[in-house]
């Protein structure tokens, strides 16, 4: 690892611009396009509010939090690791949730598409929760390095 970060918010969806800011400036001394930065913002803006609308669903209270820890490490290319942590109810069965359209809320207009959209923008994604202990959601996006001209 060669750099880090972490922040933690109070679980309202307002909060979601900060940890969008946060990310962005972050990962800005990478050499990274604006469609890739747009990709990971997205994918993290998805992520931490699932956590809000989903991990503390009927639970929230003033003491829900989500948890934001950035990674960048660099090899052969440049690597952003993001994991989103909520404390919150878990995810009983994750095949199904990660099921393109699938949704607990379907009163939501942009219900079931936060997983997909999440694979779709990022290289990989890792699931791990557990029953009324929270969720950890890992986002992971490597960026090739641009070569020089010389």
């Amino acid at each position: 690892m060669e750099n880090f970060m972490k922040m933690e918010i109070k679980a309202l969806l307002e909060n979601v611009a900060a940890v969008r800011v946060a990310v962005s400036s972050f990962i800005s001394n990478l050499d990274i396009t604006i469609d890739e930065l747009m990709d990971v913002k997205t994918a993290v803006s998805e992520a931490v509010t699932n956590a809000i609308e989903h991990g503390y669903y009927g639970i929230l209270d003033d003491n829900s939090t989500v948890i934001v820890n950035m990674y960048i490490s660099s090899n052969d290319y440049d690597e952003i690791k993001i994991e989103i942590i909520d404390m919150g109810i878990g995810i009983d069965d994750i095949e199904l949730v990660t099921t393109p359209t699938y949704t607990s809320k379907p009163e939501l207009e942009h219900a079931g598409m936060g997983f997909t959209i999440m694979e779709t923008f990022m290289d990989e994604i890792s699931i791990d929760s557990s029953k009324d202990s929270g969720t950890t959601i890992t986002l992971l996006k490597r960026l090739k390095k641009k070569k020089s001209i010389n």
